[in-house]
């Protein structure tokens, strides 16, 4: 069985167009499949959407995205696991070729990222030197979407909740030494909305704070939960993170 989970924290803007696409991209594998949302501390319709669509909500009190996504896994009934953020579009290709990793040799893996529409100039530019080359040209899956087979998953310890961010880079390289780790030239499409929400300083004053210690500490980094509101590129688009 194929075990999709997403962390979702006041998603209800985004959340309906990630379950749309993604279980119409699973429908097309030929793999039995669940769908999972963890809920982690909405104030808003996040559960209620989960369930409408059909997937088992399970709620967590933690925010923070790592305790999210081992909490989706250890709910789960599958033997590969698919973790996809709340606001990113996940098309049927990329799924598949997914699978396909994981019917092989892969212990897991990642894809590329495209960002959606919408975003600032200087955004694009620092996305496609950070998550383009220094990620994919790494070996590293991006956050919005990682896959993994269970035994690889717990084998590694799940996804590090010291941390606050960059959790998916730890365990990128956790699954690595364990075996083949790919990062699919199929594309995932996820949110600018981070982007159009903070201006390029706040970006530079986060990247000087991902230092030591930073990254295990909250209140240093992004979780505030905003949210972007109506308007082009607003509610209704995908949009980064459930943090």
């Amino acid at each position: 069985m194929l075990s999709l989970i997403i962390p979702a924290h006041n998603e209800e803007a985004v959340l309906p167009a990630t379950l749309d696409a993604l279980r119409g991209a699973a429908r097309t594998v030929g793999e039995p499949f669940e769908i999972i949302v963890v809920d982690d501390s909405s104030t808003d319709a996040t559960a209620a959407i989960g369930r409408a669509a059909g997937a088992h909500v399970v709620r967590l009190e933690k925010r923070q995205i790592a305790a999210a996504r081992n909490a989706g896994a250890h709910a789960s009934h599958g033997e590969w696991l698919v973790f996809v953020d709340a606001d990113t579009l996940v098309p049927p290709a990329t799924l598949a070729a997914a699978v396909a990793a994981l019917r092989g040799a892969s212990v897991g893996g990642g894809a590329r990222v495209r960002l959606e529409r919408h975003a600032p100039r200087w955004a694009r530019a620092l996305w496609s030197v950070v998550i383009l080359r220094l990620y994919a040209g790494a070996g590293l899956a991006a956050g919005c979407f990682l896959f993994v087979r269970r035994d690889a998953f717990d084998s590694a310890g799940g996804f590090d909740e010291r941390y606050f961010a960059s959790e998916e880079v730890h365990l990128s390289r956790a699954l690595a030494r364990q075996g083949r780790f790919v990062v699919l030239r199929e594309t995932v499409i996820t949110s600018a909305r981070k982007f159009r929400m903070f201006p390029a300083w706040r970006f530079l004053m986060w990247a000087l704070r991902l230092q030591g210690g930073a990254l295990k500490r909250r209140h240093t980094l992004w979780y505030g939960g905003q949210r972007e509101g109506p308007g082009p590129g607003g509610a209704g688009s995908p949009g980064r993170s459930s943090r």
